[in-house]
C-alpha cells in the first residue's frame, strides 16, 4: 500500500496541527484519556432529524461528545435501519469503529479486517447498492490528497462515481462537515454538489444541535466556537438515471 499521511505516523502528525491546531494535540488524547469518567456524566440529549428525535450518540472512540460523530453516527444508523438487509456500501471506514456492521467498507488508505483498500474513483464491483453511505470522508476528497484540488472536482467525480453504483431507486448519503473544505463549502453554496435533498444542523452548545438553513450552516467556522465542525449538511442523492 502507498505511503500516506493517513498510515504514516510523522505525517499524520503534521497533519493534523495543520488542520486542527497544536492545541487539539494535547486536547484530544486528553479527552480520550479521560473519556470513561466523562461519558457517564454526560447528560443524555436528542436532536431532530427529518422530524425524528435521535439521541446524541457518546463514544471514546474519537471523542464523538466533542466532535460532529455526535450527530453523524445516529444519523447514518438510522439510514441503516432503513435499508436493514439490503446491499450497503460504506466509503470510509467510520462506523465500524462504534457499531458491529455486515456491509461493505470502502477505504483507500485505513487497514483493517473486511475492509477494500480501494480508491472509490477505480471501484468497479459487479454489484449494485441499495445504499451508499460516507460519514466525514468526502471533505478529505482532493484536500488532504497526494494531490489537492482546489475547485471541488475530484469531490465530483466521486459522487457521480458512487451514483452510478446505486441500484434502481437506491440512495446516496452523505454527511459532510462544513468549513472544513473551502471548496466543498463553495459548491454547496453554489448548488453544485447535485443532491436532491438536504439537511443542515448547527452546532448551538456543547451537547446541542439543531436544525437552520444553508446561509446559516454555511456561515459557521471550522472549529470555533466549538471544537471540530460547527454545522454539518447532510446530503442525499439518487441514481444517476432517477
Amino acid at each position: 500500500m502507498e505511503a500516506h499521511l493517513y498510515n504514516s505516523g510523522v505525517g499524520k502528525v503534521a497533519w493534523f496541527v495543520r488542520r486542527f491546531g497544536a492545541a487539539e494535540l494535547l486536547l484530544k488524547p486528553l479527552r480520550c484519556a479521560f473519556a470513561p469518567l466523562i461519558i457517564p456524566r454526560l447528560a443524555k440529549r436528542n436532536f431532530i432529524f427529518e422530524g425524528q428525535s435521535l439521541p446524541l450518540f457518546y463514544h471514546r472512540y474519537n471523542m464523538t461528545w466533542a466532535n460532529e460523530r455526535a450527530i453523524e453516527v445516529p444519523i447514518a444508523v438510522e439510514f441503516l435501519r432503513r435499508y436493514a438487509g439490503q446491499r450497503v456500501l460504506e466509503v470510509g471506514n467510520v462506523l465500524p469503529h462504534y457499531i458491529d456492521t455486515e456491509h461493505t467498507v470502502l477505504d483507500k488508505y485505513e487497514r483493517g479486517p473486511g475492509i477494500l483498500n480501494k480508491d472509490i474513483a477505480d471501484f468497479a464491483p459487479v454489484e449494485r447498492f441499495d445504499l451508499i453511505l460516507s460519514v466525514s470522508t468526502f471533505e478529505h476528497i482532493g484536500f488532504d490528497d497526494e494531490v489537492e484540488c482546489e475547485n471541488g472536482e475530484k469531490i465530483e467525480c466521486a459522487i457521480t462515481t458512487c451514483r452510478g453504483l446505486l441500484s434502481s431507486g437506491g440512495q446516496l448519503v452523505l454527511t459532510l462537515p462544513l468549513g472544513y473544505n473551502p471548496a466543498l463549502d463553495r459548491m454547496i453554496a453554489d448548488g453544485r454538489l447535485g443532491s436532491n435533498r438536504t439537511a443542515f444542523l448547527k452546532r448551538s452548545g456543547h451537547l446541542a444541535w439543531q436544525s437552520v438553513d444553508a446561509n446559516v450552516a454555511l456561515a459557521c467556522a471550522y472549529g470555533r466556537p466549538y471544537p471540530y465542525a460547527n454545522a454539518v449538511m447532510i446530503a442525499q442523492f439518487g441514481g444517476l438515471q432517477e
